[in-house]
């Protein structure tokens, strides 16, 4: 397999591989304060909820060696400043979160800056080093229930570069390929195109055949037989199997029960939020309308509005399996989802 890693920690900064360019080009930025890590995470250079969350924790590593150096009477007031501008970055993934109270829950135990620094960093690696762990497990259980699939669909990008790597549905979709043969197709997941700009490019380089589709052919794909499963990740689940994912998801979940196509979920724990009850309570992210509209509207004369939220939530009641590192939940709706905890 040749995966590319979206991080590249160094022990000193963090090298982020700018999404917003690939496939055409391969750069990565280097960054060595938490603010300017929440800044790309902010802009979608990084992007995916594990990776958002891998990228968080590094950045708490950074702002505890920058201020346990420049103020080390108050480094932990400082690093709570820099947590808070973190939290904001965005708010639906989950994954931003718990990797910010793993940070914070660490820290409480450091006697000395020094010994801080080294919490942090060891944390964060181990942050990273679990996600990849997670991910293969999670292709395992998910391949498992792939096995007389002929073909699978994906939306947006659950891979190597949304991860630590390998992936979350693009993880499962990988390990059920080297099983035996699947047609894979990816939406193109507008308006940023990942499903066209990140998933074809990262399948395409580990030689695994896939067909790239317009997001409204979907239900035409299906009516033809074309697909068994929907196979997508999550950036946030609830107590219920109520799901967030990106834009579309929830309309491919209806045309896939319209269609007799099975729903997956496959995400690692840390994405499970049982804070909330129901999707209903999560906070959708909206973003600028000229993410949507043409640069042409880009003035004050034009009477033209975009509605831009970048996710939505799948009822559990479409959803007939979650899989993550611990478990499989089969039909989240009806048994609950203890199984993947």
């Amino acid at each position: 397999m040749t995966l590319v890693n979206s991080l590249h920690w160094t022990g000193a900064s963090l090298a982020i591989l700018d999404q917003r360019v690939l496939p055409a080009e391969t750069i990565y930025q280097e960054y060595q304060t938490a603010p300017d890590i929440a800044d790309a995470i902010r802009a979608m250079q990084v992007r995916g909820a594990p990776a958002i969350g891998i990228a968080a924790a590094y950045a708490v590593a950074l702002s505890v060696k920058q201020h346990s150096e420049q103020q080390p009477d108050r480094w932990l007031e400082a690093v709570e400043s820099d947590m808070e501008i973190l939290r904001q970055a965005r708010p639906t993934a989950v994954n931003l979160f718990w990797a910010l109270d793993k940070m914070r829950a660490a820290l409480a135990l450091a006697t000395t800056p020094d010994t801080a620094w080294s919490i942090a960093r060891e944390v964060a690696e181990a942050i990273e080093r679990d996600d990849l762990a997670a991910n293969r497990r999670i292709g395992e259980l998910g391949a498992d229930l792939l096995t007389d699939a002929r073909g699978v669909l994906t939306h947006c990008n659950a891979g190597a570069l949304a991860t630590a790597g390998h992936g979350t549905a693009l993880g499962v979709i990988r390990t059920a390929y080297a099983r035996a043969p699947l047609s894979v197709y990816a939406g193109e997941t507008r308006p940023w195109l990942q499903g066209a700009r990140l998933t074809v490019w990262e399948l395409s380089r580990d030689t695994i055949p896939v067909t790239l589709i317009a997001d409204s052919a979907a239900a035409w794909l299906m009516r033809q037989g074309s697909v068994d499963w929907l196979v997508v990740g999550a950036d946030r689940i609830c107590a219920n199997g109520d799901t967030a994912n990106k834009i579309g998801t929830y309309s491919l979940a209806l045309l896939a029960r319209a269609h007799g196509v099975k729903v997956m979920i496959a995400a690692p724990t840390s994405t499970v939020d049982l804070k909330l009850s129901a999707g209903d309570a999560i906070e959708i992210e909206m973003r600028d309308a000229f993410e949507l509209l043409p640069d042409c509207y880009r003035t004050l004369e034009q009477p033209v509005s975009a509605w831009n939220p970048v996710f939505d939530v799948t009822p559990a009641y479409l959803i007939d399996a979650i899989v993550t590192e611990r478990g499989v939940a089969h039909r989240p709706h009806q048994n609950g989802i203890q199984e993947c905890l």
